[in-house]
């Protein structure tokens, strides 16, 4: 939950930042109203299956990002790349230091970090690929995400050595457990 009101706090700062005029605004609001409502009214419909219930609400937020898009000027779409790119910049940072925090927690060799690094670079490009093909159904691409996660797992084993490995399922039980309470 807390992860979702921070994206919550970031979507606001970056719609304050884009100063929409009012004109702007009152379509983004009529925009969202008419969102929210056409997504309870999918919430309520019991004559469709879970599945085509999902595909129709990934198509509303498709529709609704390019609503939002379609508002902006050229100079207001430039602003929101900007954004985008800082988000990436901030979130690579931190991976950094995750993977630095890793090294000196389980005591990775140079050898493992660049493995460890390579690979981490690798399965977000195969996830970026499969998010970014339309071609594949919902079902599709969650098959192919829990694939590709499956072999993460996997390749972890290989890299990390068996007392590595422990310890680093044992700090990830610790984290999981932190989070539950």
């Amino acid at each position: 939950m807390r992860k979702e009101g921070h994206h919550h706090h970031e979507h606001g700062k970056v719609i304050k930042a884009l100063n929409l005029t009012e004109a702007q605004q009152q379509q983004l609001k009529a925009n969202n109203e008419s969102f929210r409502e056409q997504m309870k009214a999918l919430d309520k419909n019991e004559g469709i299956t879970v599945k085509e219930s999902r595909d129709r609400k990934e198509a509303l937020v498709k529709d609704k990002k390019a609503k939002f898009e379609a508002l902006l000027t050229p100079e207001q779409k430039a602003k929101l790349e900007t954004f985008k790119k800082e988000r990436t910049a901030k979130h690579d940072s931190m991976s950094a230091k995750r993977l630095e925090k890793m090294k000196v927690t389980l005591s990775l060799s140079d050898k493992q970090v660049t493995a460890l690094k390579a690979h981490k670079e690798a399965t977000h490009a195969k996830l970026k690929a499969i998010k970014e093909n339309e071609q594949l159904s919902r079902t599709e691409r969650q098959a192919q995400i829990a694939a590709i996660r499956e072999a993460n797992k996997n390749s972890f084993k290989t890299i990390l050595t068996p007392e590595q490995l422990t310890k680093w399922q044992e700090l990830k039980k610790q984290k999981m457990d932190r989070r539950s309470i």
